[in-house]
Formats: structure tokens, C-alpha cells, sequence
């Protein structure tokens, strides 16, 4: 089993699969997801092939992307068809199937190598590129930026959540200013300080911007 053979594979499988994607969760997310699980890679003990190619399939099976998807099909597929053994390909499973925020249903990941893609998809949810790619979701999902008639919702469920959240500001009050409280790893703590006072920083000037703000 060649990993880096598979690993390129994996990243043209993704980038052919998403190359239409223009809702924030496209290629370059897992470019970004990818990098951000290497950056975490540094600093904790992982197996570096189960991280990097469940950050790189994170996606391919995603509700908001495939809603007619079960199994990790297309996860799963690749995986075979790449020739990756069945103990790592459950490994990879199992990374992608505890990756995404789920309310108050999310759960903390058992393995390492899961906490360490969990941190690094949602890194790529806040900061400034979380800023653009919650508008980029919102605009395709026909949400108004905000909505003072419209109250967000605290610790939603899943399924509320994934019903999706009454405007564009809602979420991150429902979702992208949790995340630095769920991280995993010192590594993905250290990161999401940073991002995570920037979006405070946006949301007052936001506020300002619309007659809210002092």
C-alpha cells in the first residue's frame, strides 16, 4: 500500500468530486481542513495517513452536500477502490463519521487521529475564512443576513440545527462561537483563541454597521 500514491489519489478524488461545490465546502475547504490537521499532526501522536485522508474525505459523504447519502458511500468506495487495507478504512470511517458539529448531539471524538480532524474542519469554521464561508452557506441556502424578528436558538439539537439556522448572524451564535470551547487538542486551542476573538471583533462592527452596536 503506497500511502502518498493513495493520498494524491484521494485529493484528485475529492477535487473532481467537489469541483461544482460553491457553498464554502469545495475543494479549497479541504485544502484548508488538510493543512490545519498537518499543523495539529506536529504536536500530538497520531497516525499521520488515518488523519490526512480522513481530512481529505471529510466531505464526500456529507448531508448538506449528498442529502441521499448513507453508509459513507463514496467514502467508502474510494477506500476500496484505492486498495486501503479494512483496519485503516475503518480507522478513516470512524474519523469522518464523529467530524461534524451536531448541537448539543455532537460527540468527542474516541481516537486522536478523530479529535484531530474534528479540531481542524472546525477551525476552517471560524476565523475570517469562517466569517466568509458562513455567508457563502447562507446566501445558498436563500438566509437573510440577520433578522431582529428572528431569535437564535440555544443548543440546538441535531436536527434542528441541521434544519438550519433563521439567518446568517443566527449562526454564529448557535454554532461558530461554540467551537473554541469544543476543541480537542492544545494545538486546535491555540488557533481558535485567535479566530475565535476575531469573529467578536466582526460581530461588534457588524452591530454597529446595522444600528445595533454602542
Amino acid at each position: 500500500m503506497n500511502k502518498e500514491k493513495i493520498i494524491e489519489k484521494a485529493k484528485s478524488f475529492v477535487r473532481d468530486l467537489l469541483s461544482k461545490e460553491g457553498t464554502g465546502h469545495g475543494y479549497d475547504h479541504v485544502q484548508r481542513v488538510l493543512y490545519n490537521a498537518e499543523r495539529i499532526l506536529q504536536t500530538e501522536e497520531a497516525d499521520p495517513f488515518v488523519v490526512r485522508l480522513a481530512a481529505i474525505l471529510h466531505d464526500v459523504d456529507d448531508y448538506k452536500l449528498f442529502p441521499d447519502h448513507q453508509n459513507d458511500e463514496n467514502a467508502w468506495a474510494f477506500l476500496k477502490e484505492a486498495g486501503v487495507d479494512e483496519e485503516t478504512a475503518e480507522k478513516v470511517i470512524a474519523c469522518i463519521d464523529t467530524v461534524s458539529f451536531k448541537g448539543k448531539d455532537s460527540v468527542v471524538p474516541q481516537t486522536m487521529e478523530g479529535k484531530i480532524v474534528q479540531d481542524a474542519d472546525r477551525l476552517d469554521a471560524i476565523g475570517a475564512i469562517g466569517i466568509a464561508r458562513a455567508f457563502a452557506y447562507g446566501g445558498s441556502q436563500n438566509r437573510r443576513l440577520y433578522d431582529d424578528t428572528l431569535l437564535f436558538r440555544k443548543n440546538p439539537s441535531f436536527e434542528e440545527y441541521r434544519s438550519g439556522s433563521p439567518s446568517t448572524i443566527a449562526h454564529f451564535y448557535e454554532k461558530l462561537l461554540l467551537l473554541k470551547d469544543m476543541m480537542n487538542t492544545e494545538k486546535g486551542k491555540e488557533i481558535a483563541e485567535e479566530r475565535h476573538a476575531y469573529m467578536l471583533t466582526f460581530l461588534d462592527e457588524f452591530a454597529k454597521e446595522t444600528g445595533h452596536g454602542k
